[in-house]
Parts: structure tokens; C-alpha cells; sequence
């Protein structure tokens, strides 16, 4: 039988996008908390293979104030707490070559201006401004919201690890959950490999692997892993500020993006369609072909570009689109924040505040309305438009 270790006020299952920055707010905020992961060190389950986009480009209330409070917190991480994220505002242009998707865009300018959202249409003439190197062949505009960028995601999940534990969390790896300790509906703690660990909350902040500790709940989550591929070229001359997103369907892709790093290096990946649910992590031979393809047409000056690597992650999704945020009715004190669709490097820094404010039952009107947004017990009615 497993020896009953240390209690914490909370566990902290996964130590990812999500996992990390929640650990900090909670440490921060008092809290004698626990991170448990499976992996050998933080970031390396879905984080690792994330592209680096941060934005708040969404068309929900709920996401586009995650993703504001996530932007502020990594802009402006060097400057309070010191390190380099490598945090670059270059922004987002979603651009758009088909009337229904210029009309898409600029319907959710609506949404997106009322809830804090600085972007903008800008015609034909005024993208190419700000991306010169667009195909203008059958270009209509796009939308370009300056104050998104991207970042390291390893960097940044690194830094949240390092402040987490000097403000007092404790992480352990190598070790994944094997079950959760429930008495009378109730969490009591987790069960692993090496013991048994109490807490009166549990966070399932898993990933990919959500399901898998809903299901030690004995709870059935609606989040299915879905695996994307992305790629590396070799560093050029800077010549592409934003991050650029081709939103068209076509077969194989449902869309796909890209952008320069500061080391020159142009970073991608594709959106499947169908979803490759699973969660494979082989490349394959089909992505390249097909994504290049596309990136040459949009933009002809990636032609002479050579790729020296590609690689696959998983995006764990909901069926539309939305994060999976709110404590489960079924077993009191376990926490879901799961679902997040490939977008927790996004996400995360601003939901681990959130979900800090949940266990200590101290949440402001703001937080209460989003998580109505992102209940796991909603309906699946309405789709995420920018996924």
C-alpha cells in the first residue's frame, strides 16, 4: 500500500501552459501547492510544441480577456521579474482573399472592439503595408491587431517553473497520477507511482491527457487530442513583422500560419482537415507538400526557403472550440482547466490567475462572467471562429 506523503492546500496535475502559471499564482498568493507530472521537467508535454503565437485575436468575450491578461503578463515579464521571454510584438494579420471571409472578419470586429480588442480591417493598400511580401493577386484586406506577438514557450513555461518554486510550489516529475483519492464525492489528494498525496483541491491542468484523469474521476471529458504538425526554416534577413493567417479551407488543411522569429527563422503550422485525433506524434510526409503550397502562394518569397525541421503536438480540443474551465459537479474540489485547443501557451499566464482566484474562492465580477463562457457544462452550440 502507498505511504500518505506531504498535504498541500492544492495539486497541480500537469506542469505545461497551463499547469506552471496557475502554480505560480497560487504559490504567490499563499497556497502550499504540488505539481505532479509525468514528464522530466516542466514544458514538455504539448508546451514544447507550440509555436510561440500569443494573441487575443478571438471571437469570444471569454478568450479575448484570457488572452489581454496573458499579453500583459508576458510583455511585460522582463521588465518586472527579469527574464527574457523572447517577447516580440510584430502582431497578427488574419487576411482574407474570398468575400466570405473579409465578411467574417470584419463582423467580428464588433465582438472583438467591445471587450478591450486594439484591431482593426484594413484594405488591400494598407495590409500590404504591414505585410509587403502578400501575394496581392485577389487580396481584399485582413484584420491587424498590433499588440499581439509571440514568444518562447519553453522560456516562458521555464520562468514560471523557477518563480513558482521561490514563491514556494513544489514540483515533481517523472511521476504521473495513477489516481485520484475521492471519499464521500470528495477529492482528498492523488495517488502516483512513488505515494499518495492530500490536497482539498486538485487541478486537472493535463493536457492532451485530460481525459485520462476526468476518467480517474470516473468523469467523461468532452476533450479529444488532435494532432498538428509545424515546422522550422533556416534563419534569414528580417523581412515579416506579424504573425499571418491564412483562415481559407482547402483540402487537407482547414488553415494554416506562420511567422519570422527574431533569429530569422520562419516558424509554421498547419490546421488538418480531417483532425488526426490521437495522439501520434510521427511526422509525416504529407505536411510539408501540402503546406508549402499554400505559404508560396501567399507569400512567393518563402520559395527559396529551406526547412530544417518539422514536428508534430497535440491540441486538445472541445467540440467548439472553447476551454473547459469550472469546478466538476461530480467530485467537489476537482478543478478543470482542460480543452484549450491548442492555445494554452496563449491562454495560460492569464487563466492561471483565474483559476488562483477560484481555489481561494475570492473571484471578481470579470472572472465570474468568463467562466460562464467556458463552463464544462454548457451546451456545444455556437464554434470558436479563430481557432
Amino acid at each position: 500500500m502507498a505511504v500518505r506523503k506531504l498535504n498541500f492546500d492544492v495539486i497541480v496535475v500537469g506542469a505545461g501552459s497551463v499547469g506552471a502559471p496557475a502554480a505560480l499564482s497560487m504559490a504567490e498568493a499563499g497556497l502550499k501547492v504540488l505539481v505532479l507530472d509525468g514528464n522530466a521537467s516542466v514544458g514538455q508535454g504539448s508546451n514544447k510544441h507550440a509555436i510561440g503565437g500569443l494573441r487575443a485575436t478571438f471571437s469570444d468575450p471569454a478568450k479575448i480577456r484570457i488572452g489581454l491578461r496573458s499579453l500583459e503578463i508576458v510583455s511585460t515579464w522582463k521588465e518586472l521579474r527579469g527574464e527574457d521571454l523572447e517577447w516580440r510584438q510584430g502582431g497578427y494579420s488574419f487576411v482574407a482573399y474570398t468575400e466570405g471571409d473579409k465578411n467574417s472578419l470584419q463582423e467580428l470586429l464588433v465582438t472583438q472592439k467591445a471587450f478591450g480588442l486594439n484591431i482593426d480591417w484594413l484594405d488591400r493598400d494598407r495590409i500590404l503595408e504591414i505585410v509587403p511580401d502578400l501575394n496581392p493577386d485577389g487580396l481584399l484586406g485582413g484584420t491587424f491587431s498590433p499588440e499581439d506577438g509571440h514568444a518562447s514557450p519553453l522560456l516562458a513555461a521555464h520562468a514560471f517553473y523557477v518563480h513558482a518554486k521561490r514563491a514556494g510550489a513544489e514540483f515533481r516529475f517523472n511521476e504521473p497520477v495513477k489516481g485520484l483519492i475521492i471519499e464521500g464525492g470528495t477529492v482528498r489528494g492523488v495517488s502516483t507511482g512513488q505515494g499518495d498525496y492530500g490536497a482539498d483541491v486538485v487541478v486537472n491542468a493535463a493536457g492532451g491527457w485530460a481525459a485520462e484523469i476526468g476518467r480517474l474521476a470516473g468523469i467523461t471529458l468532452s476533450v479529444n487530442p488532435d494532432s498538428h504538425e509545424g515546422a522550422v526554416t533556416e534563419p534569414v534577413a528580417h523581412f515579416l513583422n506579424p504573425m499571418v493567417v491564412d483562415i481559407r479551407p482547402l483540402p487537407g488543411s482547414a488553415n494554416y500560419y506562420f511567422f519570422q522569429h527574431a533569429t530569422g527563422q520562419i516558424i509554421f503550422c498547419i490546421t488538418p482537415n480531417p483532425s488526426i485525433w490521437g495522439t501520434d506524434r510521427r511526422e509525416t510526409s504529407s505536411f510539408l507538400p501540402m503546406v508549402a503550397r499554400r505559404m508560396v502562394d501567399l507569400m512567393p518569397r518563402l520559395r527559396h526557403l529551406r526547412v530544417r525541421r518539422t514536428w508534430r503536438g497535440l491540441y486538445p480540443m472541445t467540440p467548439d472550440g472553447f476551454p473547459l474551465v469550472g469546478w466538476a459537479r461530480e467530485v467537489r474540489g476537482l478543478l478543470l482547466a482542460v480543452g484549450m485547443c491548442g492555445q494554452g501557451f496563449m491562454l495560460g499566464p492569464g487563466l492561471g490567475e483565474i483559476l488562483a482566484h477560484m481555489v481561494q474562492d475570492k473571484l471578481p465580477a470579470k472572472d465570474r462572467e468568463i467562466l460562464e463562457f467556458l463552463s464544462p457544462y454548457r451546451e456545444f452550440k455556437k464554434q470558436e471562429q479563430l481557432k
